[in-house]
């Protein structure tokens, strides 16, 4: 099952990015679950543990069934269907989010367990649709979903919505939040919050206000890395001078495009996820490239020939520079950049104005600003 879809049912893009090879990665978030196994149909569920029973119609005997980690599509467990059944038991150390997959193919049955007797009932033709019970954290995720059905288009970023919209849906999230306090689903609404009101205050202030051990979750991890990176070149100040030299050897200094809005863009060749971001930067740069807009590239490569066969083989026609230190870039280095991609969107005074505006989102920023 690949990555990226599973990722999507907890925070976008968490998985789509180049990191640093030294960059730490946490242990406890390694350890987090205990590997399960397909039980025997009599099997009881364990008394620290959950047990997974589902029935689904529509497919034949011996259908492969898969349980997945949604934070991370590890593998968790196996089965086949017999007369319609399957069943898992494993025992999760913090209710959390699981992927089932018939034959590895979409649609798949999404979850947020505990650990508790668990039945689902289901059919081929409207997975999407299974009826989940005995579960009371899955309780709060689908109350959750209900909430921010209407609003997707505000998490998506194929939408930037109006301010009353933003506002409407900012105040649902604040009650579930409030109404929640110790739901391991709290931290994914603060989350969604955040998006929605763009304030890392806001969102620093909810996510103080939850249990250690719902901070300590993986959605609560990155919440607390959202809130950090805010502080530094944060939204609404200013981005710091720097200048680097382009591809024919001149310098360029970020001043030199003052009065423009400039989308900085860290990127590499040998980046796939800034690859595959280039043409949707590409269709944004032509369309507003005469309406007072541009972007400067900034590049984690260490090789020239690689780096400018980059640009051509992409069409990225705005202006690059590098060092060419790879993640040793000192402009990288300046504002901490330790992921790729990640981009800052200025305003022409130089002041930022949203940061890491990927897909949709970018053009709809745009929209919003450029009449």
């Amino acid at each position: 099952m690949k990555k990226c879809l599973l990722l999507f049912f907890i925070v976008p893009a968490i998985g789509f990015a180049q990191v640093k090879k030294n960059t730490a990665v946490s242990k406890k978030n390694l350890v987090a679950k205990k590997v399960v196994a397909a039980p025997k149909p009599e099997e009881q569920k364990p008394a620290d543990g959950f047990l997974i029973k589902g029935t689904v119609t529509g497919y034949p005997d011996g259908t492969a069934v898969n349980l997945y980690n949604g934070n991370n599509g590890t593998p968790e467990g196996s089965a086949s269907l017999v007369k319609g059944k399957f069943s898992f038991t494993g025992k999760a150390l913090t209710p959390d989010f699981k992927v089932i997959a018939f034959n590895n193919v979409a649609p798949y049955i999404t979850l947020f367990i505990d650990n508790s007797l668990v039945t689902i009932t289901a059919k081929k033709d409207s997975i999407g649709n299974a009826v989940v019970k005995g579960s009371p954290s899955h309780n709060d995720f689908m109350e959750f979903t209900k909430i921010i059905k209407p609003y997707e288009q505000l998490f998506t970023g194929e939408g930037a919505g109006d301010s009353v919209t933003r506002s409407t849906a900012s105040t649902l999230l604040g009650d579930f939040i409030d109404k929640h306090p110790q739901s391991y689903i709290t931290p994914l609404a603060v989350f969604r919050n955040y998006q929605v009101t763009m304030d890392a205050g806001l969102m620093e202030k909810q996510y103080n206000q939850l249990p250690v051990a719902t901070q300590k979750t993986a959605v609560g991890d990155y919440i607390a890395k959202q809130f950090a990176d805010s502080k530094k070149n944060p939204i609404g100040k200013p981005l710091a001078e720097f200048s680097q030299a382009d591809t024919s050897g001149n310098q360029v200094a970020l001043s030199s495009l003052k009065g423009k809005y400039v989308l900085i863009d860290f990127w590499a060749s040998w980046c796939r996820p800034c690859r595959a971001e280039n043409p949707n930067v590409v269709n944004v740069f032509n369309q507003y490239k005469d309406r007072n807009f541009t972007v400067l590239g900034v590049s984690l490569d260490q090789a020239k020939p690689a780096w400018i066969d980059a640009i051509k083989m992409d069409g990225l026609t705005w202006t690059h520079v590098s060092d060419l230190q790879g993640w040793g870039n000192a402009v990288a280095k300046q504002f901490e950049i330790f992921s790729i991609p990640q981009n800052f969107l200025l305003d022409p005074q130089g002041n930022v104005i949203a940061k890491n505006l990927r897909g949709p989102a970018l053009g709809s920023k745009l929209a919003s600003l450029i009449k």
